[in-house]
């Protein structure tokens, strides 16, 4: 385990940080530490009033100002016209963006669809920041980047050199638990929330890893040049108001008291929890990296670089999955 904090994290000035769900939990901490490190941050989230509360507090907690700005704007991942708006919208105003964190998420939720018609936890998870991070591809790819600070080792991919763009994706521990069945992505034949849980996370890490064997392709290729590299993350248990959602969701009381004592015993401060992200986003790691909490069973302490499950490498899984969102999502990657 290393000693890694989020103020090991370099000057983020004249850098643009994406991060969705950015108004709590992992998100709201992870946009509190870039803009303290003077990135400008753009907030993309469901609810632009919950936003604007959270980026009220940010600043009020700093003082009333934060080095960077923060840039709140409507992005719901569970709208396909949502996510196309939002980025024609930042495509008109940015000329960049140094880095894309795939962070929002829901979690063990009861059956239900999204607006275009998938399992609210897989068409949020994994189909909405596939086309989010399509639709953006292009400003990543022309993004200085971030020059990464510190040596740092991965279990997948080569080293690369610092100052690209990063595509962080968060995934979790329980995409162990997550399978792949094609015939049936959206559980309409039989539904199991933390089994659609673990299948969105696993997607996750498929996704980040197929997107930086794509770029790695791209880059083979004569005169290609394609500065951005994909990572994943995981965040380990922390005390978040995701546990409190589900609770909340599952429409049993007694739930939410044990969330709420699990996450009190168990969790670790989301100031701590989102470390993994911000390490994925700054420090020097490869393309294809996946880091975790290198405390008690890769569920607590600071961050370090790690391996997922095997199922997370499986490149025959990695394309199927590919194919199929490209299709369901109509987004297609200039690469």
């Amino acid at each position: 385990m290393t000693d890694w904090t989020a103020g090991d994290m370099p000057r983020l000035d004249g850098k643009t940080v994406v991060v969705t769900g950015a108004n709590s939990g992992l998100g709201y901490e992870g946009t509190r530490a870039f803009a303290a490190k003077g990135a400008a941050v753009v907030m993309a989230c469901r609810s632009v009033e919950r936003g604007e509360t959270a980026a009220d507090e940010i600043r009020a907690n700093a003082g009333g100002e934060v080095d960077g700005n923060l840039d709140v704007r409507e992005c719901d991942l569970a709208s396909l016209d949502s996510v196309a708006t939002f980025a024609d919208d930042l495509a008109a105003d940015y000329d960049a963006i140094d880095v894309l964190c795939n962070n929002a998420g829901v979690m063990a939720i009861p059956r239900s669809e999204t607006e275009d018609g998938f399992e609210t936890q897989f068409g949020v998870n994994h189909l909405g920041h596939f086309a989010l991070t399509g639709r953006l591809f292009s400003l990543l790819r022309d993004a200085e980047g971030v020059d990464g600070v510190g040596p740092a080792r991965s279990a997948a991919g080569s080293r690369t050199e610092s100052g690209v763009a990063r595509v962080v994706t968060q995934s979790s521990g329980a995409h162990e638990q997550g399978e792949m069945d094609f015939s049936d992505l959206n559980w309409e034949e039989s539904y199991g929330k933390w089994k659609a849980y673990g299948r969105s996370k696993l997607s996750n890490l498929l996704f980040a890893y197929e997107l930086q064997h794509r770029i790695d392709a791209a880059n083979r290729e004569e005169d290609a040049a394609l500065d951005v590299r994909s990572v994943a993350c995981h965040p380990g248990y922390s005390d978040t108001n995701l546990q409190m959602r589900t609770a909340a969701e599952s429409g049993n009381p007694l739930m939410k008291v044990g969330m709420k004592a699990a996450n009190a015993l168990l969790g670790q401060d989301a100031a701590i929890g989102v470390e993994p992200m911000l390490y994925a986003a700054t420090v020097d790691v490869d393309g294809g990296a996946y880091i975790e909490p290198g405390g008690l069973m890769n569920m607590r302490g600071h961050p370090t670089v790690g391996r997922s499950n095997d199922a997370s490498y499986d490149r025959a899984d990695a394309n199927r999955l590919w194919e199929y969102s490209t299709e369901a999502t109509g987004v297609e990657y200039p690469i």
